[in-house]
């Protein structure tokens, strides 16, 4: 059994991702391929935040699936179970129960400015639910548990960062320093990739269109058929210009992150040769980059029992950890403590 995580000595990172939509070339270039050299520079906490997913209807037996296929993923791309507290965020109780509380301290004013709540509510507007609401005061008690000091973030989440920060400095204003107030985490490399489609956009597990992203558990044939039909330019040179050519300047940035590549060395790999020999090798790089991610995939999706190991153990190792927190707020709010 493994032990519970001394918390001092280094700082501690939380991050978490829904178990819905399709985990993206873009999210193992851009974030996940960054956790890796993390693990033994910092305590990581990786929740599977299924309890966040409920804000739109879901399959039930599909989000079971996708919970452990997500964990399956955080596992073959390089997490190392031993080094990071991996858990699915409805196995510690500590998450809705601290979320009732900041949901206290939080204004209605602050969550109806969000950003994230007005776009969602046009796209969901037949479920505008008081759960798309309060998404960022949940969000804000999974950091605030942990005593979480880095935070990464995409620009699409910065402003449920400051509202977090604002919720903790106004709890510990009151009551005294209860909660470490995260900071962003910034990582010093990290490439963004943007949709194959509209070049413009980032590319979203949540896109609605399969042909605008890369799942990570796309065949090697898809992966192919997929960069064929990216977007491109009339130009037909292949060179870095983020401004006039965004098509070919992402598929750039994408081999550039698979390969190892600067994009000179790029641009001089295919000088005189057209989109499509491009097109094709970006590809294939692609497909032998995620083919040993797939390979380990489909062996821990075989084995549910250890899955389900990692989770009990992952849940137990959240929950030693967060209630600590709880228990303090608690006290400080002037709840009875249970006998």
């Amino acid at each position: 059994k493994r032990e519970v995580p001394k918390m001092k000595d280094k700082k501690i990172i939380f991050s978490g991702i829904q178990p819905s939509g399709n985990l993206t070339l873009g999210n193992y270039l851009g974030a996940i391929i960054n956790w890796i050299p993390r693990q033994d520079e910092y305590n990581c906490i990786y929740s599977i935040v299924d309890l966040h997913a409920l804000t739109v209807r879901q399959n039930p037996a599909e989000l079971r699936q996708k919970t452990r296929s997500l964990l399956a993923l955080y596992i073959a791309c390089g997490l190392d179970p031993d080094k990071n507290v991996l858990f699915v965020q409805s196995h510690n109780g500590a998450h809705a129960e601290l979320a009732w509380i900041l949901n206290c301290y939080t204004y209605t004013g602050e969550l109806s400015r969000m950003t994230q709540f007005k776009e969602k509510s046009q796209s969901h507007a037949d479920n505008i639910n008081a759960g798309l609401f309060t998404y960022p005061v949940l969000m804000a008690a999974d950091i605030l548990l942990y005593q979480t000091d880095l935070v990464p973030v995409g620009h699409d989440q910065k402003q449920h960062l400051e509202i977090t920060r604002d919720i903790a400095q106004r709890f510990n204003n009151i009551y005294g320093e209860v909660f470490t107030v995260p900071e962003a985490y910034i990582p010093e490399v990290g490439a963004r990739i943007m949709s194959l489609q509209q070049p413009e956009n980032k590319m979203s597990k949540s896109d609605e269109n399969p042909n605008n992203y890369i799942s990570l558990l796309d065949s090697p044939n898809t992966i192919v058929k997929k960069f064929k039909r990216a977007v491109t330019d009339s130009e037909r040179i292949i060179r870095y210009d983020e401004k006039d050519k965004p098509g070919i300047s992402n598929l750039m940035s994408i081999y550039a992150s698979v390969v190892g590549k600067s994009y000179k060395e790029i641009e001089e790999e295919f000088q005189g040769k057209g989109y499509g020999d491009f097109k094709q090798r970006v590809g294939e790089a692609v497909a032998e980059t995620l083919k040993p991610i797939q390979e380990k995939h489909r062996e821990l999706m075989a084995d549910k029992g250890y899955l389900d190991n990692i989770m009990k153990d992952g849940a137990e190792r959240a929950e030693n950890l967060s209630y600590r927190t709880l228990r303090k707020v608690y006290k400080k709010i002037g709840l009875v403590p249970r006998g």
